[in-house]
């Protein structure tokens, strides 16, 4: 006769066999200035969420442009230091994609970006003519970098992390988990979605887009495994003043809110630190200068534009996109 605890032990060994008795796990935390949520899939997923928790504390302090700890603040503070090298490392992808998109990405807005106040809970439009001057601080190519010594070539320059930092800590996250086991599952960084894999069974996973006029619902979906999927909208963090409603995306070529004609950009890629700062850069280009980056460009990714009229979506994506608008697939 089989006792009953053998059989319990031998259906675990089969289990085991065929999914490593995977367990799910989820959580959800305040980091990186955004709501972070997450939903693992995989054996001892409880133990990775654990570990991805502190990593994700880690990465920003590490990262952020405030707090004593942080290396990006003391460079911010005195225009010379040595960089570790994970800062080095993103700041370095900053400057690569910076040059990549014209300067569309500028990781060097941080001092435009400060006098609006963004970096507070109180952004205000910023007066002219003290745009200007610290606009005259803004260029990337006024960075430079010797072994792990970053330095400014103008006093008061600043770096800002932050268009393409969610992402680098994606890609980390990413790494990190599936070293520890998980097979499946996604993370949310704000705008910032990464999914593991496939759904448990095998199905690719269906991201919503929001809709810029009603952040809370769903404009379009599109289907994905194993894919960032990242979103730049000017609905994500916006101020009304003088009438006139004011959003975040600044052009690093003046200073001022991005007038693009777009309401969002979504990039879809493996590199999740590449999404995050091209959903940025495309923003600003606007919707032709985009779709000639995405045809010519250096990068392989697939997005999708969302107007005030029809949707864009490129050609790889257009298997599983659904949309509550009208959309038209675009072609390289």
């Amino acid at each position: 006769m089989i006792s009953k605890h053998f059989r319990l032990f031998s259906l675990c060994v089969v289990l085991l066999l065929l999914t490593g008795c995977a367990s799910t796990a989820q959580t959800e935390l305040f980091a990186m200035d955004t709501v972070i949520t997450m939903e693992l899939r995989g054996q001892d997923a409880a133990e990775a969420l654990s570990r991805a928790e502190a990593e994700i504390h880690r990465l920003d302090a590490l990262l952020s442009i405030e707090g004593s700890g942080s290396e990006i603040a003391a460079l911010n503070a005195g225009s010379s230091q040595f960089l570790s090298p994970e800062p080095l490392e993103l700041l370095e992808a900053a400057l690569v994609l910076s040059d990549a998109t014209g300067g569309a990405f500028d990781c060097t807005i941080q001092p435009a970006a400060a006098l609006w106040g963004w970096y507070g809970d109180s952004p205000a439009v910023p007066d002219s003519g003290e745009l200007a001057e610290a606009m005259a601080l803004v260029g990337y190519e006024g960075v430079e970098i010797s072994g792990g010594a970053v330095t400014f070539r103008i006093d008061g320059m600043g770096v800002d992390l932050g268009g393409i930092g969610k992402g680098y800590a994606a890609g980390k996250l990413n790494t990190l988990l599936r070293e520890a086991g998980i097979t499946s599952g996604w993370i949310s960084l704000g705008g910032n979605i990464r999914t593991i894999g496939a759904k448990a069974g095998g199905q690719p996973w269906i991201i919503g887009i929001a809709d810029p006029d009603d952040p809370a619902a769903y404009r379009c979906t599109v289907a994905v495994t194993d894919r960032a999927v990242v979103t730049s909208g000017d609905y994500q963090r916006c101020f009304t003043q003088d009438g006139r409603r004011w959003h975040h995306i600044l052009d690093p070529k003046t200073g001022w809110p991005a007038e693009s004609a777009l309401r969002s950009v979504t990039i879809v890629s493996s590199d999740d630190t590449l999404a995050d700062g091209l959903s940025t850069a495309l923003f600003v280009m606007g919707l032709e200068g985009a779709l000639d980056f995405w045809r010519s460009g250096p990068y392989d990714f697939e997005a999708v534009f969302l107007t005030d009229g029809p949707a864009y979506v490129t050609e790889g994506l257009a298997d599983g996109f659904t949309c509550q608008t009208d959309y038209e697939v675009v072609y390289r």
